[in-house]
């Protein structure tokens, strides 16, 4: 389990988070949303360690972040980035296999289990066609499905991913979560997510944790924190908020009062 305590991160005199505390449990999906600037990115980094915070703690199944170097910690949490952090010129494999850099001696060379792995979570995220090619050539769906791999060759326990759907189309988007989903589910995974789109995050994660001005503001399921009295003030405007017609899900949808639809 993922356990954020009172976590506080500073840049300067700016507050960017303020006493943030959620937990994400084994098996489960929770997504991270608010309006640009509250500090979702900032969420994902300090708890993943590469920012630093003033004060709180960060636990994974008891055990205290703090302190551990980064290749200790990168044995319980990784993280999925945006597709722009990939090595261009490596191919897909190479990548992945970078995934086992926290359990390489210190000469670097990699073991027969490291390939099994790597291998492994290729076959994962259903590239395995595409092991040779080097992931410049991909799309930006295929690249993020390759940063996934990469994570899970880590074998950590806990996922963080950084707005994953940014920059895909729908089939992508698609295609993407609904692989998340079934990997935490065959695998156990706790996975804590930033999402710009409200209602992916509806659709897609168990709980729902909305962040405003570096401050969780409402956290629960999806039906308790996507309402339209949450989501008018937080965003500044109108909403309507109804059942998905299949999923029963909340599907949010912008006040079109005074709006020009084309045809």
């Amino acid at each position: 389990m993922l356990e954020i305590n009172s976590l506080t991160v500073n840049f300067g005199k700016f507050t960017a988070l303020d006493k943030v505390t959620l937990d994400v449990n084994p098996g489960e999906v929770l997504a991270i949303i608010g309006p640009n600037g509250a500090g979702k990115s900032t969420l994902i980094r300090a708890a993943s360690g590469v920012i630093p915070s003033r004060s709180g703690s960060i636990c994974i199944g008891g055990q205290d972040m703090k302190g551990l170097s980064t290749s200790e910690r990168a044995r319980y949490l990784a993280v999925v980035p945006q597709a722009r952090s990939l090595p261009p010129a490596f191919t897909v494999y190479q990548t992945i296999l970078l995934g086992r850099t926290p359990y390489l001696g210190w000469l670097g060379q990699t073991k027969a289990q490291d390939h099994f792995l790597a291998q492994q979570s290729l076959e994962r995220v259903e590239l395995g066609k595409l092991a040779e090619r080097r992931v410049s050539e991909l799309s930006g769906g295929e690249q993020q499905r390759v940063l996934l791999a990469r994570a899970l060759a880590q074998g950590a326990e806990v996922l963080l991913l950084d707005e994953p759907t940014t920059h895909l189309d729908l089939h992508y988007q698609a295609l993407l979560l609904n692989l998340i989903r079934r990997l935490v589910s065959e695998n156990n995974l706790s996975v804590m997510m930033a999402l710009h789109d409200l209602n992916l995050a509806g659709l897609y994660a168990d709980r729902v944790a909305l962040l405003v001005g570096g401050k969780i503001q409402a956290s629960g399921s999806a039906k308790e924190v996507l309402t339209e009295k949450n989501l008018a003030g937080v965003y500044n405007m109108p909403v309507h908020v109804i059942p998905h017609p299949e999923y029963g899900t909340p599907l949010i949808l912008p006040d079109g009062h005074g709006m020009t639809v084309s045809h």
